[in-house]
């Protein structure tokens, strides 16, 4: 499939297509509408400033050519309303092609947004790896076995594989897959994975992960975004925990929902809470770690995706508490 058969690039197509023929049409018409009136206002003005003709036998008024036009009062009627014309015309072609140019604008926003997206999934993984190479490095050298390391290198591998696969995907059919709505995740095996991606960064910070996860518990979401979700959250209370501290994933049924709860030992979000889910909005009371404020913002993404919210469900100097909030699986 070539990239002008993808449905993503054919469906941009017609966007900037579409958005040229109203251009095009919205243009046209006022031109046509302003020509007119300016027609006709010229056409009421000759006649308002006209008088009879005087000479013998053709004065009386009654018909058009029976009347005598003075040119010194039509003419600045004329070239008043010819210019008014040509700002009228101005201002509709420089507001049109704004609209003209929305699609291409979005399309440039989009691009954008996916790079600083996949450039943000990836960062925590390829952290990982240079971990566990590290370890391996570590254990070669003292002759010690390095394949359990291996295996986590293969599955790390296959996760980036997959937190990529998931980008494109969603990327190509901007928002919402088909398959979204037939998906079905483990919570318990998507929160494990992702505390095998954030297990060596919570490490080395001597941060411990606890898990309180019901094995059948299951939401109507994709496991790898489910995955990708609790990634961003873990990685965001791994950052803001005091070393030697604790972070918290668990998760229970509520009713025809799965509310999966974040729990750090940090010092509280500062100012609005709400903030954190802007792209590119950091808080910047953490002193270690400085994020670019793309990982909360991509959890809502996600919630939203398949229906679901996330949030601050409480801040203190004790620690904070993310909910996110998804429908449960239907059986």
């Amino acid at each position: 499939m070539t990239g002008r058969d993808r449905p993503g690039v054919a469906a941009d197509r017609r966007r900037v297509q579409q958005s040229a023929l109203r251009v095009g049409l919205t243009v046209g018409l006022a031109s046509a509408a302003i020509v007119g009136l300016i027609t006709v206002i010229t056409v009421a003005a000759m006649f308002a400033t006209s008088r009879p003709d005087p000479r013998p036998g053709r004065g009386g008024g009654e018909r058009w050519d029976d009347r005598i036009l003075d040119l010194d009062d039509v003419v600045p009627v004329a070239i008043v309303l010819g210019v008014l014309g040509v700002l009228a015309l101005g201002v509709i072609a420089w507001y049109m092609a704004r609209r003209a140019a929305r699609p291409l604008a979005e399309a440039l926003e989009v691009q954008r947004a996916f790079v600083a997206d996949a450039s943000h999934e990836l960062r925590t993984p390829l952290t990982t790896l240079t971990s566990r190479i590290q370890l391996a490095q570590h254990r070669l050298d003292r002759g010690g076995d390095v394949d359990g390391v291996l295996d986590d290198l293969r599955r790390d591998a296959a996760v980036m594989d997959d937190v990529l696969s998931d980008l494109l995907l969603t990327a190509e059919t901007a928002g919402a897959r088909s398959g979204d709505a037939d998906a079905v995740s483990s919570v318990a095996s998507a929160a494990g994975e992702a505390i095998d991606v954030i297990g060596p960064r919570a490490a080395d910070a001597g941060i411990r992960i606890e898990q309180s996860i019901p094995a059948g518990l299951e939401t109507a979401a994709d496991g790898t975004a489910l995955m990708r979700a609790l990634v961003a959250l873990l990685d965001n209370a791994v950052r803001f925990s005091p070393p030697d501290g604790a972070v918290s994933v668990t998760a229970a049924a509520a009713g025809r929902s799965v509310q999966v709860r974040v729990v750090d030992e940090g010092g509280g979000i500062a100012g609005d809470p709400e903030r954190l889910f802007e792209r590119f909005a950091r808080d910047d009371t953490s002193t270690t770690h400085r994020g670019f404020g793309l990982g909360l913002p991509l959890v809502r993404d996600i919630a939203t995706r398949f229906g679901g919210t996330v949030g601050v469900e409480r801040t203190s100097s004790s620690g904070t508490t993310f909910l996110l909030v998804l429908p449960a699986a239907r059986r």
